[in-house]
């Protein structure tokens, strides 16, 4: 019998990508709460940041045309607090300044208090001739009027939150969270604290992959819906799948997408819809599925552990990012020099997990399997190795930090 064509890892996105239109539901939150959101819209600033110029130091603010040379002592005319109003620099005199504090009328630098001298009749001493315009934060540096501070599909992290906020917006319009439906198949799964370690039969596991696929999903803004663990029956599994697919966009499960006697969630989506079941050439993750049940989409991940976390970062996050309308869906790799020699290429391109060691090197977790979820607690990142190949001590390779896969 001849196997289907391993499908590559780039057209498989492509093709998943494809299915992805983004949600047409938007909704307004505070930008206190919009952490991880999507943006809907523009933000446009309707005023400039800082609004007027403004000192970056605590000192003095001064004319320099009346500092011609360091030592000159001037008279201190009033003093600028943060938030205050100040009155315009009066000839002959210094302003005294604190960071964050309007620049007087008529003051062109500040000099910072440790370049100056009080004196005891309330004169000060400039120590230093300043620069023109020293230590002045001018108006709209940061943001301009009615330039576009943040775009439509940008996802808001902490700073740009802050970003929204120091432009006025109290509230952002932001794309729906998508609503996914979670379950796991499997007779052999059990969940933790329902039978004591001592206790299992033999063959049984612990669920890990529903409790890191949840997790990542919420990362992600979703709304998760977990319908726990179905058993391997055929029957069950549609019943599961028509519970999953009322009100939510995405049905996504681990397990069960072979084409084994035991493996059932292919012939209960096509019962139920329709369904392609993909070979992808890549290592760990090769079975997955993509399909329909009635509107929601519907994906299936292979069941060990780190095949269902790999393609979860590789595949999934990238179609819910696109399903909330996000402009950039992929992560970005960085080019780092390998502290271990790969000699053993495979047909299939391969996710290994690595972590950076204290000169920047790649070092490599021993034990690559797809069972060793060890591994992806230790590892900060995934070495992308192409097809057929081979590393080298020291030779640049791809690297995906686990940082980017998992905000």
């Amino acid at each position: 019998m001849n196997r289907p064509a391993l499908r590559p890892l780039d057209d498989a996105l492509a093709a998943l990508l494809a299915q992805a239109r983004p949600l047409a539901d938007t909704e307004s939150v505070p930008t206190f709460e919009a952490d991880g959101r999507v943006l809907a819209e523009d933000l446009v600033s309707a005023l400039q940041v800082p609004p007027q110029d403004n000192s970056s130091m605590d000192g003095y603010a001064v004319r320099r045309a009346e500092i011609a040379d360091e030592g000159v002592p001037l008279p201190v005319s009033q003093r600028i607090p943060a938030g205050a109003a100040p009155q315009p620099l009066q000839p002959g005199t210094v302003a005294r300044i604190f960071t964050g504090a309007p620049v007087p009328e008529g003051a062109d630098a500040i000099v910072m208090q440790e370049d100056t001298q009080a004196l005891d009749d309330g004169r000060v001493r400039i120590l230093k001739v300043p620069a023109a315009g020293e230590w002045i934060r001018r108006s709209g540096e940061d943001i301009t009027r009615g330039s576009t501070v943040l775009a439509r599909g940008e996802r808001l992290g902490p700073a740009a939150q802050g970003l929204a906020a120091s432009i006025g917006r109290e509230r952002v319009q932001v794309a729906r969270r998508p609503r996914v439906a979670l379950f796991s198949t499997g007779d052999e799964l059990v969940m933790p604290g329902q039978v004591a370690p001592e206790a299992m039969k033999p063959g049984a596991i612990y669920n890990s992959n529903r409790f890191f696929l949840r997790s990542l999903l919420l990362r992600l803004g979703c709304e998760v819906r977990d319908l726990g663990i179905v058993p391997d029956n055929r029957a069950a599994t549609i019943e599961a799948l028509r519970e999953a697919a009322r009100d939510n966009d995405l049905i996504l499960t681990s397990g069960g997408v072979s084409v084994g006697e035991e493996d059932h969630i292919k012939p209960a989506v096509q019962q139920l819809g329709s369904l392609d079941l993909w070979q992808i050439a890549m290592k760990p993750g090769k079975p997955f599925a993509y399909g329909k049940v009635a509107d929601a989409h519907f994906i299936g991940l292979p069941g060990n552990p780190v095949s269902s976390f790999v393609t979860f970062l590789l595949l999934v996050r990238p179609f819910l990012l696109k399903l909330q309308g996000a402009a950039r869906v992929t992560p970005v790799a960085v080019q780092l020099p390998a502290n271990f020699d790969w000699a053993r290429p495979d047909k299939r391109r391969e996710f290994l997990r690595a972590r950076r060691d204290a000169e920047g090197r790649l070092a490599l977790f021993p034990n690559q399997s797809s069972g060793v979820l060890t591994s992806t607690v230790w590892a900060d990142g995934l070495i992308d190795v192409p097809a057929g190949s081979t590393i080298a001590r020291g030779d640049p390779v791809r690297f995906l930090p686990l940082a980017e896969l998992l905000a």
